[in-house]
């Protein structure tokens, strides 16, 4: 019987942030100045006969979360939300605190707690080398995935270094 044997030398970094990203608008200002400015120095390609950007989103998620307070400004509850894009996100936490029936369910009136809000994108990166690499970042880090090259990472920890929220 045959044996596996290993033909790459695939990597994952990783880089714990020293304060969350403060909010919603820096983290979608951080993830579009990569995605407009490619920083990274991406090159776009063909695959499957579809051209793709040198920088693509491919996922994102947001989670609103709330704290329900009675009139004594006592916390009696919590809940969470969901979303798939920053829109829906902004959209879902003003429906949240409009909701009558679920501030009557809850006894009490919801806050938007958004020190506790967890913001991640996943940005799909062409190295001009030929590697396809992920970017995720997320409130509290960000992290490269599926390189190989060492130059990939030096890049991007560069790059970073001039971010002031993502020290």
């Amino acid at each position: 019987m045959a044996d596996f044997t290993q033909n790459t030398n695939v990597k994952s970094a990783v880089r714990k942030l020293a304060n969350p990203i403060a909010d919603v608008a820096a983290f979608d200002a951080i993830i579009q100045s990569v995605i407009l400015n490619n920083p990274f120095g991406c090159v776009s390609y063909m695959s499957s006969g579809t051209n793709h950007p040198p920088v693509e989103k491919t996922k994102e998620s947001y989670t609103a979360k709330f704290v329900y307070q009675d009139s004594m400004a006592k916390s009696i509850g919590i809940g969470s939300e969901s979303y798939n894009a920053i829109a829906g996100y902004n959209s879902g936490i003003t429906a949240v605190l409009a909701n009558t029936a679920n501030i009557a369910a809850h006894a009490g009136t919801p806050v938007h707690n958004e020190g506790a809000d967890n913001f991640s994108a996943t940005l799909k990166c062409h190295d001009p080398n030929g590697e396809l690499y992920m970017v995720n970042f997320s409130r509290q880090q960000v992290t490269i995935s599926s390189y190989e090259d060492d130059a990939i990472r030096a890049v991007i920890e560069t790059w970073a270094d001039g971010v002031p929220a993502l020290a």
